[in-house]
């Protein structure tokens, strides 16, 4: 999730003359100037024209590989995708797949975090909107099911978020703690608190279940 490196000269090394490219090259090419132009001007501000100049091809190949500019967007701004696959890794293997992710070193020049695209929308209802809907399926849905114990809905929306702020914070905010924690460090808290929201929640009196708070309000 640390994006695309140098953007700027990714779009400057597209506009150069274009070069005979295999078809999934190409895709590559056009999802990059994609996720470049929506992340930096919107959703509106950018036309299927702007991207393909970027990438050296007619507007007419965007179309007949991604069908319409709004699936392109969606195709570059789903980042329910990008968590999609944690669903075929074990559960106790989980920390270490979003350790994966979330370390690659945040550098300058990357494209725009993928919910800034969605954020920057002047379609922004509907793409958050389908945001929350790729979010609810796979962790909602899909992760809560494979989990243990109590409030499994809310501790896998918990987590989605912890990791998404997390990359968005180490990618686009930089704090300087953040930024410069050394990689072991890192991890070791990044592990800590995967590991306890995958698990059941503790017991005792002080840390009810959303069931014991519910009743407790009835009271």
């Amino acid at each position: 999730m640390t994006g695309v490196h140098n953007g700027e000269a990714a779009e400057a090394v597209a506009r150069r003359p274009a070069r005979k490219r295999s078809a999934s090259a190409t895709r590559t090419a056009l999802r990059a100037a994609a996720a470049f132009r929506f992340g930096k001007y919107g959703y509106e501000g950018t036309s299927v024209r702007d991207i393909a100049g970027d990438v050296g091809v007619d507007a007419a190949l965007v179309y007949r590989y991604f069908g319409s500019k709004e699936a392109l967007f969606n195709d570059v701004s789903g980042t329910g995708k990008i968590f999609e696959p944690l669903l075929d890794e074990p559960v106790e293997a989980i920390p270490d797949w979003f350790c994966a992710l979330l370390m690659g070193p945040p550098s300058e020049g990357d494209f725009p975090h993928p919910v800034l695209s969605v954020l920057r929308s002047s379609g922004r209802d509907e793409a958050v909107a389908r945001l929350r809907a790729d979010f609810t399926d796979v962790f909602s849905h899909r992760l809560a099911a494979r989990l243990d114990g109590p409030d499994a809905d809310l501790r896998a929306e918990l987590l989605a978020a912890w990791m998404l702020g997390t990359s968005l914070m180490r990618t686009e905010i930089r704090p300087p703690a953040l930024a410069s924690a050394p990689d072991a460090t890192l991890e070791r808290y990044l592990r800590a608190g995967i590991e306890v929201l995958l698990g059941p929640a503790p017991e005792g009196d002080d840390v009810p279940t959303g069931d014991e708070e519910r009743a407790a309000g009835c009271d």
